[in-house]
C-alpha cells in the first residue's frame, strides 16, 4: 500500500512517515504547495490508499486552507479510502463522512495489532516523485535498507552527528528528498532535529539566524539560493546574534558561486566551520558527492565522493577524465539507487543506463581538479553549445555573480544562425545596485574575461526574480520558453514563484 502525505514541515510529518514504514506501507511525500491537479496526479499514479494532510498551513504570516486543497485533488479519486487530518487551525474545514478522520481522534481508536511488520531489506519504504518540471513526474522507489544505509552513513560521517547536544536543522520540506533524509538519518544516529515551515526571510531577514541562536542549533543546512536571498539584507542583520552553537554547515540543491559561498563561510561559519556541500538527488535519496569534515575543502567544491560511491567523470567516449568537465557517472551499484521508476521501467533504463551501458549516468556535469577536489557545473541537459564549444550555464552564472552588483543569475541559449546558439542572461541585482546600460556592458565584459570572447552574452536582462522549483533550483527550461514567447509551458505548480515568469516574458 502507498500512503500519501500532503502536510507542512511539522513534527507530525515524521510520525506519519515512521508509522507508515512500521506497518510495511510505502510513504509518498508531496509538496503542500503543489496545485490540486499535481497532487491528484501523484496520488492517482501511486494508487495511494490513505492521505495524511492538515486543515491549514502557514506562510508569511497567513494561513492557507490545505484541507480544501486536498479535497479538490481527491474529488472522484477512488483509490484514496481514508484521510487523516491534523488540526492546526480552528477545525472549521469540511470533513467527508466515512473517509476523513481527525488526527487526534485516530489516536483514540483501539487497534487489534500495532506490532512492527517484518520487512525484507529490499522492500520499498519511500516513493518520492521528481518535480515534474520537465514533463510527467516520475516516482523513484527506495528500499528500507537503501534509505538507512545511505542516509545513516551521510549524517554520521559527513555531518558528524551523534553527540549528546547535537541539534540538526536543514531548512527543507517533506516534499523534497531532504525531508525524509533528515528525519531518517538523524534518528538512526540518535540525533534531534528541528523542523519549521514558512519562508527563511519572514517575519524578518534574521529569522533563520535567531532560530539558530534560540535553539542552539549545531548543524545548519540550506540552499545557495536561500543564502543569496538572505545576503540581500547584508551582514548587519547578524549584529548581536550568537551563532556560536554551530559546528557544521551544509548545502545542496545547486552549484555555489564563490561570492555566496564566501559570505556563508565567513559570516555564518566565522571563517572556521566546514561547508559540507553535498550533491546527489531524489533518485538515490542521498549523495554521490559528500565532503568529510576532517579533510581540506576548497571554496565551492564538493571535495570527494560519498563513502562507498564508485563515481567518475566520463567524456563522450566513456573514458575517465580529470581536470576537464564531463559526465558524472557511477560505476558500481549503491543500495539507495531507485529500484526503477514507478510504472516506467523503460524510462528508467533510458534515463540512467542508455548513455554508457552498465554505467549509471547521473546527468550532471562534473570536474575533478589536480588535487582531487570535485566540482559540479549544472545539468548536462542544460549545457549550451556556442560555436562548437560546450559551456555549462553554471559557469556563466558564477562569472556574473562575481560582480558586486549581481545577486542571482540565469543563463540560457537561444538559436543563432552563426553560432548555432547565442547566450542570453537574466540577472537579479542587489538592492543598492542601479540598472543601466553601462552595467550591462560591464557584466558582458565580466563573462568574456572569465570564459572567453565566444561566450560573451548577446543580451543581459534585469529581472526582479528568477523562477525556481520549491527545492530552490532555477528552472532554465521555463525561462527559455518564456523568453522565446512560448506560454504553453505546462503545469507550474512545482514552481515556488510562478510570477517571476511574467518578468521573463516582459524582457523579450
Amino acid at each position: 500500500d502507498r500512503i500519501g502525505c500532503l502536510m507542512p514541515m511539522v513534527a507530525e510529518v515524521a510520525f506519519a512517515m515512521l508509522a507508515t514504514m512500521k506497518v510495511g506501507a510505502v510513504f509518498v511525500p508531496i509538496f503542500s504547495g503543489y496545485a490540486a491537479p499535481s497532487v491528484r496526479e501523484r496520488l492517482e499514479d501511486a494508487s495511494a490508499k490513505l492521505l495524511f494532510t492538515a486543515d491549514v498551513g502557514f506562510r508569511r504570516g497567513k494561513s492557507f486552507d490545505l484541507k480544501s486543497h486536498a479535497d479538490a485533488a481527491l474529488e472522484n479519486l477512488e483509490c484514496v479510502e481514508s484521510v487523516i487530518v491534523l488540526k492546526r487551525g480552528d477545525g472549521s474545514c469540511s470533513m467527508t463522512p466515512d473517509r476523513d478522520l481527525w488526527w487526534d481522534d485516530s489516536l483514540q481508536q483501539e487497534f487489534a495489532d500495532t506490532s512492527t511488520e517484518m520487512m525484507r531489506a529490499m522492500d520499498p519504504a519511500l516513493m518520492i516523485y521528481t518535480s515534474g518540471t520537465t514533463g510527467k513526474p516520475k516516482g523513484t522507489i527506495h528500499t528500507h535498507a537503501g534509505c538507512m544505509a545511505q542516509m545513516g552513513k551521510e549524517l554520521r560521517f559527513n555531518f558528524d552527528v551523534g553527540k549528546p547536544d547535537d541539534l540538526f536543522w536543514w531548512f527543507t520540506d517533506i516534499g523534497w528528498m531532504m525531508g525524509p533524509w533528515e528525519i531518517i538519518g538523524c534518528w538512526l544516529n540518535r540525533t534531534a532535529f528541528l523542523v519549521c515551515e514558512g519562508a527563511p526571510d519572514y517575519p524578518a531577514p534574521d529569522r533563520l539566524w535567531k532560530m539558530v541562536e534560540q535553539h542552539r542549533v549545531t548543524h545548519l543546512g540550506i540552499s545557495p539560493t536561500a543564502i543569496r536571498l538572505l545576503m540581500r539584507s547584508g551582514a548587519d542583520v547578524l549584529e548581536g546574534i550568537d551563532l556560536s552553537s554551530l559546528r557544521i554547515l551544509g548545502s545542496t540543491g545547486e552549484p555555489w558561486d564563490p561570492d555566496s559561498y564566501r559570505w556563508f563561510y565567513e559570516n555564518i561559519g566565522n571563517s572556521q566551520l566546514p561547508v559540507i556541500n553535498i550533491s546527489g538527488g531524489t533518485d538515490i535519496v542521498g549523495c554521490f558527492l559528500a565532503p568529510l569534515p576532517v579533510l581540506p575543502i576548497k571554496e565551492t567544491s564538493l571535495q570527494s565522493p560519498g563513502l562507498g560511491m564508485d563515481i567518475d567523470v566520463f567524456n563522450d567516449e566513456g573514458e575517465s577524465i580529470q581536470e576537464e568537465v564531463g559526465y558524472l557517472v557511477c560505476k558500481s551499484p549503491a543500495p539507495s539507487m531507485t529500484r526503477s521508476l514507478w510504472k516506467a521501467d523503460t524510462k528508467y533504463i533510458e534515463t540512467y543506463w542508455s548513455r554508457f551501458p552498465g554505467i549509471w549516468n547521473h546527468g550532471d556535469w562534473a570536474r575533478v581538479d589536480a588535487d582531487g577536489q570535485w566540482y559540479l557545473s549544472g545539468r548536462a541537459d542544460d549545457t549550451l553549445n556556442i560555436a562548437g564549444r560546450r559551456v555549462g550555464p553554471g559557469e556563466v552564472e558564477s562569472a556574473l555573480m562575481e560582480h558586486a552588483s549581481v545577486s542571482e543569475a540565469a543563463a540560457i541559449g537561444v538559436p543563432d544562425d552563426l553560432k548555432g546558439t547565442e547566450l542570453i542572461c537574466f540577472v537579479v541585482l542587489h538592492e543598492a545596485a542601479i540598472e543601466s546600460d553601462a552595467l550591462r556592458e560591464d557584466l558582458k565584459d565580466q563573462v568574456t574575461s572569465a570564459l572567453g570572447k565566444v561566450d560573451r552574452p548577446k543580451s543581459i536582462f534585469y529581472v526582479d526574480d528568477l523562477p525556481k522549483t520549491r527545492s530552490a533550483k532555477i528552472v532554465r527550461r521555463l525561462i527559455r520558453a518564456r523568453h522565446l514567447g512560448d506560454t504553453n509551458v505546462g503545469d507550474l505548480s512545482s514552481i515556488a514563484n510562478p510570477d517571476a515568469l511574467d518578468g521573463i516574458s516582459r524582457s523579450r
